[in-house]
């Protein structure tokens, strides 16, 4: 019911509801029937808003609707871009290492470069890859630059590798371990430790599961840790090898020289 208005006020139509009102707000519905300036932008209101038409502050608020938390599906797209960028700035760095100090590079035995040698720092094209293939072929790229000493172009790789596993959502053991691999080079003795204990968490004998973890542990110089993992390893590798896994196919090559290296 609305209240009756005071000789001295104007009755107006409320735009909002309809019924007669008077004074700064309807009595009905509560409208605002004052032009006032919108306390978050300033913008001239009018009569009956309840919500700016400029920002969309509530009349009456202090400051914009807080925004909606972003969906992985919206991300997504910024995502991809993110990871195609940081691709088009390592094909970059790429050119430019092999272009760089051609004077240095090998020679054959002609006296002429080596045939090696052209295009050796190239970064890989992964343009026209599935993500999948995309970050295979990063962590190649980082694996070959780690066993060449190139620190500087494992610290230019890396986060692109990882982004680019990390971009393909549920990763399989063999992924987990390509990312625990690159996080190991390139120093990162947290994330190395973390792939690997989801590894053995899931499977307590897998071999490249306890190949990161001794490798973790030898990066935070924990003897002790890494002897027992390796313990582990030699343990394990008998009946795990006959599994013949596909990861361990892959990375046969580790699982040996880890098998291999000498413990005090």
């Amino acid at each position: 019911m609305a209240v009756p208005a005071s000789p001295n006020e104007s009755v107006i139509k409320c735009p909002n509801c309809g019924a007669d009102a008077s004074g700064k707000f309807c009595s009905s519905c509560g409208a605002n029937m004052s032009a006032g300036p919108c306390a978050s932008c300033g913008a001239v209101l009018s009569p009956g808003a309840r919500f700016c038409h400029r920002c969309g502050t509530a009349v009456g608020g202090s400051g914009p609707p807080a925004a909606e938390p972003r969906s992985f599906s919206s991300s997504l797209p910024w995502a991809v871009a993110g990871i195609a960028l940081l691709a088009l700035i390592a094909l970059v760095a790429g050119q430019r290492f092999s272009r760089a100090a051609p004077d240095a590079a090998p020679s054959g035995a002609d006296g002429g470069p080596a045939p090696f040698a052209t295009g050796a720092s190239r970064a890989p094209d992964i343009s026209n890859l599935t993500p999948a293939e995309a970050a295979m072929r990063l962590y190649d790229r980082v694996m070959s630059q780690h066993e060449r000493g190139r620190a500087d172009s494992v610290q230019i790789f890396a986060p692109m590798a990882i982004m680019a596993y990390q971009a393909l959502g549920q990763l399989d053991l063999d992924q987990h371990y390509d990312v625990g691999r690159i996080a190991a080079v390139s120093g990162d003795e947290t994330l190395a430790r973390a792939e690997a204990d989801t590894i053995l968490a899931k499977d307590p004998n897998h071999l490249l599961g306890l190949i990161l973890a001794g490798n973790a542990a030898r990066m935070r110089k924990d003897a002790a840790a890494e002897q027992s993992y390796h313990d582990k390893l030699v343990a394990a590798a008998p009946a795990e090898r006959k599994k013949q896994l596909p990861e361990y196919t892959a990375h046969e090559n580790d699982i040996t020289i880890a098998l291999e290296a000498k413990r005090p």
